[in-house]
């Protein structure tokens, strides 16, 4: 079966890895891939949509798989159904979940599901209005696409004016901060759901925790996350009943309802308020760490995919591993400010139980470069988080590159309790 996978990150890579590990007779190919994604199968220079799906008509590709928000928010799915290509994820439409926050919002608010008092707008004095209504930390967000980054939590009223004139000016995200959402700061812990969808049904994964800031503590930047684990115990029965009630029946429901049925992973970034779950935010691909650590979980990927783009996942059941994942990123020394220099990778050993996901990495001369952002992330497995985040370290001291950095109280927000 030929599998071409659609992304250059560490979620790509995990994502073929988990494929490697659990079905046979797999050729993949990766659009663009990254400089150890060679190691599982093919990369393609190919950038255009149109031309990777001509490239996987022309040599027989089975189903093509999105990792990122990029090639859905540009409609790749739309392109290889008019082709009759099999492909899991969502068209452009339905995608707009993700691609902008002010649909997603206004889409929330319309089928009377949990989110944080909010305001979208494109005028800088309605937004001033609505801050000052608001008690601080207030949060402002870019509408469109900024690869994890476009939230800013200010903590002051001047602060948040100040952030949401630079969105709109176009300084600080250029295009996708040209109309902003500002909302009421939640206090509470996130987790981070994953559903796979057909449209009318779906199947819940394991649920993670992300943690977005690049300091231990949850201090720091945001960035595109510097760790994750998996399942999160912070997640009870009653709890869940609550997610699938009512937020992943009622947004499969009106996603119908719209005309943009969804198809693929519906992913929820929910903060949970006393027991109570908001939506925070919507994305419509895996989420990056938490693929790091879903993927090596779960038994059979390929038939929930597969099941998912045939519309039948009412006739498949989850299988997983009786296990706990813990995977670490590991940053380049400027990350997420600015690029660094390239340095090479050096590995002393891998321990049992753990694997490396490669994200930020080269080949040059047949040797692995970090060559910035994110680099690559440490997994450990073990029948505990303890045991996991024990691997997961284990695994993080032994890879050495020039100002690596990386956090070390992955999945604290369950050690502290």
């Amino acid at each position: 079966m030929k599998i071409l996978i659609l992304g250059s990150g560490a979620r790509e890579y995990s994502i073929a890895l988990a494929l490697k590990q659990t079905t046979k007779n797999l050729d993949l190919y990766f659009s663009p891939g990254n400089g150890a994604t060679q190691n599982l199968g093919t990369n393609l220079n190919i950038e255009d949509i149109n031309e990777i799906a001509n490239y996987a008509k022309t040599n027989k590709i089975d189903l093509c798989i999105v990792g990122s928000e990029d090639f859905l928010a540009k409609g790749v799915v739309d392109i290889f159904k008019e082709n009759n290509l099999t492909i899991f994820g969502p068209t452009k439409a339905a995608a707009m979940l993700e691609s902008s926050k002010t649909f997603m919002k206004n889409f929330l608010n319309k089928y009377n599901i949990k989110t944080a008092k909010f305001l979208t707008t494109n005028d800088l004095n309605e937004a001033k209005n609505f801050i000052q209504k608001l008690t601080p930390p207030i949060v402002v967000k870019a509408d469109g696409l900024c690869a994890g980054k476009g939230v800013i939590i200010t903590l002051t009223h001047e602060e948040a004016i100040y952030e949401s004139k630079k969105m709109l000016d176009g300084e600080s995200f250029g295009d996708a901060g040209k109309s902003i959402v500002i909302e009421e700061f939640l206090e509470g812990y996130e987790l981070s759901i994953f559903a796979i969808c057909d449209g009318d049904n779906f199947i819940l994964l394991p649920v993670a925790q992300d943690h977005k800031k690049l300091l231990d503590e949850d201090k720091g930047p945001n960035t595109g996350g510097m760790g994750a684990y998996a399942p999160s115990p912070l997640a009870s029965e009653e709890l869940l009943e609550k997610i699938k009630k009512d937020i992943i029946i009622p947004t499969l429901e009106g996603m119908k309802k719209e005309n943009k049925e969804f198809h693929g992973v519906l992913f929820i970034g929910a903060m949970i308020v006393k027991n109570e779950p908001y939506v925070l935010e919507f994305n419509v691909r895996f989420g990056d760490p938490e693929c790091e650590v879903l993927m090596p979980l779960i038994k059979n990927p390929l038939e929930l995919i597969l099941a998912s783009t045939q519309k039948h996942l009412k006739d498949i059941k989850l299988e997983l591993k009786n296990e706990f994942a813990v995977g670490v990123v590991c940053a380049s020394k400027n990350y997420p400010y600015k690029n660094s220099e390239k340095s090479e990778i050096i590995i002393k050993s891998i321990p049992e139980n753990s694997h490396i996901s490669y994200a930020g990495v080269s080949l040059e001369n047949n040797q692995l470069m970090a060559s910035g952002g994110r680099i690559l992330v440490c997994v450990g497995l073990g029948k505990n988080l303890k045991e996991a985040k024990q691997k997961a370290y284990d695994l993080c001291d032994n890879i050495h590159f020039e100002g690596k950095q990386f956090r070390k109280d992955i999945g604290f927000w369950v050690f502290k309790k």
